[in-house]
């Protein structure tokens, strides 16, 4: 089994005047903003990406994000190609660049130069963002499945054709050779990070790419993957175990309850006050603007739907007693090393997912914590992932 540390780069420093509150404000003034923090976070983050490589982790996961200190990861290839230079087998699991909002020549072209920098070391994967983004770089999110699409056929042919035109509604461009050429042909894996949107699991059965699927309600999750075999299929293709990888949370620690001590004030600071930060957006209003269909969750069956759509606010409700639930059912892989291994090879096997990446870091914990967390983990519990492999993905059409 492959396994990789999600990173999301949070700001260093804990803002408490809002957690009271359970809100930051939108937008979060710069004056709030101290560099040397800034400066450290990423000298700290990148210091750890070393010493991932050094424990045995197959690689780290690098997402995009916008104007919050939930994240300083507003460029993936740039954080990847800085990276890349300091690091010899690490791979970087871009999840992902967000294709509505940019130039799709210009993402091309960067992850072709940082597939060259790491000589091949790159996951490539693409997103649609959340509602804040949207904003930020004022598109409109009626037209961001149209955009998206549009510009992964761009990158495609930008990778794969010796020269390439297009002519598209948002994207166009005449005899385009770009320099350089990615690595790894005829392109970089392309990895898709699933919500549970039949569109975007359309797209990826239609292309044949690997998933990322998060390990939420068991009744979604199983009927996401089924969704995303049967498209497979489709289109003449069979899912494998190489091709899921399971988005989950974890933390190391004696036992559940040490676990929860060290690790609850920042996870709760993560759901409640960080996570949804200039996005609380209710699904209705997705709707209505277009970023998704009323049709987009129909596959899922009725008994599963009131868990398939995320409710941001009412995540942000949170509390102790809610993840110690969590904790305690299973639901949450908090605790001794065997129990964090056991509970996440459970989960893997229920999905069909021969590869995981992992959150150990939600709400910036601090350097010394984070690090020591890194290290119980790649001591105590990737050894026994990485012996683990998954043969098969369960589906409901083998249940029947």
């Amino acid at each position: 089994m492959k396994v990789y540390l999600m990173d999301l780069l949070p700001y260093a420093e804990h803002f408490d005047e809002f957690k009271p509150g359970r809100s930051m404000p939108y937008p979060l003034p710069g004056r709030y903003h101290d560099p040397k923090v800034s400066a450290r976070t990423y000298a700290e983050h990148f210091a750890l990406w070393n010493e991932m490589e050094d424990l045995g982790f197959d690689g780290v996961g690098l997402n995009e994000h916008h104007t919050t200190p939930h994240g300083l990861m507003v460029s993936p290839n740039m954080a990847a190609i800085a990276a890349a230079r300091t690091t010899k087998k690490l791979k970087f699991f871009m999840l992902g660049n967000l294709l509505p909002l940019h130039n799709p020549l210009r993402i091309a072209e960067e992850l072709a130069m940082v597939d060259c920098v790491s000589e091949g070391r790159i996951m490539s994967g693409f997103a649609r963002g959340v509602p804040r983004e949207y904003r930020v770089y004022d598109v409109k999110m009626g037209e961001s499945r149209a955009r998206f699409d549009e510009a992964l056929e761009i990158i495609l042919k930008a990778w794969t054709e010796d020269t390439f035109s297009f002519e598209g509604k948002f994207w166009q461009y005449k005899d385009i050779s770009i320099w350089p050429r990615p690595f790894q042909q005829p392109h970089p894996p392309v990895w898709i990070p699933f919500t549970g949107s039949k569109e975007t699991i359309e797209l990826a059965g239609r292309h044949n790419f690997s998933a990322v699927i998060p390990a939420g309600h068991a009744g979604v999750t199983a009927d996401i993957v089924n969704h995303y075999a049967s498209r497979l299929a489709a289109y003449g293709h069979s899912v494998q175990p190489d091709q899921i990888c399971m988005f989950t949370d974890a933390y190391v620690a004696a036992d559940a309850q040490a676990a929860l001590d060290e690790y609850l004030p920042y996870y709760l600071y993560f759901v409640q006050t960080l996570w949804h930060h200039g996005s609380e957006a209710p699904n209705s209003e997705l709707g209505k603007a277009g970023y998704v269909a009323s049709s987009s969750y129909d596959y899922i069956r009725e008994e599963n739907r009131p868990f398939a759509e995320m409710d941001r606010a009412k995540i942000r409700l949170t509390n102790a007693e809610d993840v110690a639930k969590r904790v305690d059912s299973g639901a949450l892989a908090f605790g001794s090393p065997k129990e964090v291994a056991e509970r996440l090879i459970h989960k893997a096997e229920q999905m069909g997912a021969n590869q995981m990446l992992l959150n150990v870091n939600l709400g910036a914990l601090p350097f010394d914590l984070f690090q020591e967390q890194i290290r119980r983990f790649g001591r105590e519990v990737l050894p026994i992932l990485q012996a683990h492999e998954v043969k098969r993905v369960p589906t409901l059409v083998d249940a029947a």
